[in-house]
């Protein structure tokens, strides 16, 4: 062993073995990285299958190709320096920890090492060309995504290269590694406490199907109000309405009440829900003319005319009951009745009221601003603008048409009523 040893411990011949064995290295990682990846991706264009376009833009072809330098120094590595593992062992027996011992140890560790990880990328890569092809062929993706569950493989994946490298370094089985692993559960449960939630959750968000990409969810609580774009393990993230991009983690939609509109979409109606507050000094009995004015107005027709006949077929009963010195309590009909009907036919009638969902028109308390008239129906536009539009053409109209059943809306005094009533007053001095 003394020719041996002499020979393999002259620095210049080490390192001579290992800058040709790089070249060489180099030189595989360029025709594999350019050639193979190449071909692949030019073989992946001309097929009418788009699962391998997949994998090629996720570069799970070029990932490994990255991996080819490491095998070509792991297998090379004898050849360079001109020893085989054989003859290593025993120089190690004979002399000890020399440096061709620790050469051949560490390159050949780190390379296998590196070639771990690479086959770690490149199936991390692979789930997500998964995910694209899912998302791709099914059109149920959406509502079923499944890319929380490939994180999870992944993670699995690089904790399962962990565990190879680990073992390689230490030198033992990695079973002998994994069965000394139950003694850190309880710090693993720690470090990966919000992967597990996020795991958890995202279990019970698939399966009971309360978040999908394109949902419209509102988290005040988180300063969320959009569109979700990405459901992921860990996160899920929503495009705000000023296209700000909200990143909030998955367990929170378990642990924290949210408000998904979906509902509203898949139903075809959206609510509308809003008060029109009338003064209470304008609310009175509808005069004779008044009545006869109301009763020309086509929506109105049916109304007045049966309101009539059932008020006139009152009062005569009431007539012939009532006492000879007695004034007979008699019906007429208010503005404020009139009109609410005329706003629930007006909503009846417009081609943009929902028919087969709620429409009322209901009178709330009366208190300090005015009597309160809430319309309350659906759109059959639930699109934002067209439903702003709609609402508002809705009140538009309403406001305007007041005056005609001599109502007033209720408004706060402004500076501009004050200084009106200042000048009245300056006038009558």
């Amino acid at each position: 062993m003394e020719p041996l040893l002499t020979y393999f411990e002259s620095w210049p011949r080490v390192l001579g073995g290992l800058g040709g064995l790089l070249v060489v290295a180099f030189v595989a990682k360029w025709a594999a990285s350019r050639l193979l990846a190449g071909v692949v991706r030019t073989l992946a264009g001309r097929t009418r299958t788009t699962w391998d376009d997949r994998l090629v833009d996720r570069g799970v072809v070029l990932r490994l190709a990255r991996g080819v330098p490491a095998l070509v120094v792991y297998a090379g590595l004898g050849p360079a320096l001109g020893v085989t593992a054989a003859q290593v062992e025993a120089l190690a027996a004979a002399e000890g920890a020399t440096l061709i011992f620790w050469t051949w140890t560490v390159v050949r560790t780190a390379a296998a090492a590196y070639a771990v990880v690479v086959v770690a990328r490149a199936f991390s890569a692979a789930l997500e060309a998964v995910n694209d092809i899912y998302n791709d062929t099914y059109a149920d993706a959406k509502s079923a995504p499944i890319k929380g569950y490939l994180q999870v493989a992944s993670l699995l994946g690089y904790l399962a290269a962990a565990v190879v490298i680990a073992s390689m370094v230490a030198g033992v089985s990695p079973l002998v590694l994994l069965s000394g692993l139950g003694a850190l559960a309880a710090v693993l449960m720690l470090v990966f406490k919000d992967t597990i939630l996020s795991l958890v959750a995202s279990v019970q968000i698939m399966s009971n199907d309360m978040v999908r990409i394109g949902d419209w969810v509102e988290m005040p609580q988180a300063g969320a109000d959009g569109d979700v774009i990405d459901v992921a393990l860990h996160t899920v993230k929503i495009q705000n309405w000023d296209k700000t991009i909200s990143t909030i983690p998955t367990y929170k939609f378990i642990s924290e009440s949210f408000r998904n509109w979906r509902g509203m979409s898949a139903a075809g109606g959206r609510r509308i829900k809003r008060s029109l507050r009338i003064d209470q000094n304008s609310v009175r009995f509808l005069t004779d003319d008044e009545v006869e004015a109301l009763s020309q107005r086509d929506l109105l027709r049916a109304y007045m005319k049966e309101k009539r006949h059932d008020i006139a077929r009152h009062n005569a009963a009431r007539d012939d009951d009532a006492e000879p010195d007695s004034a007979p309590e008699v019906r007429r009909l208010t503005n404020l009745g009139t009109f609410r009907a005329y706003v629930h036919r007006y909503l009846s009638a417009h081609p943009k009221t929902h028919r087969g969902m709620t429409l009322i028109v209901r009178q709330l308390a009366p208190g300090p601003q005015g009597v309160p008239i809430e319309v309350y129906c659906f759109s059959s536009d639930t699109a934002w603008a067209s439903y702003e539009a709609f609402q508002a053409d809705i009140f538009d109209h309403l406001i305007a048409v007041l005056p005609e059943f001599g109502l007033k809306v209720f408004q706060e005094p402004a500076g501009a009523d004050f200084a009106g009533a200042t000048t009245d007053q300056a006038k009558r001095k």
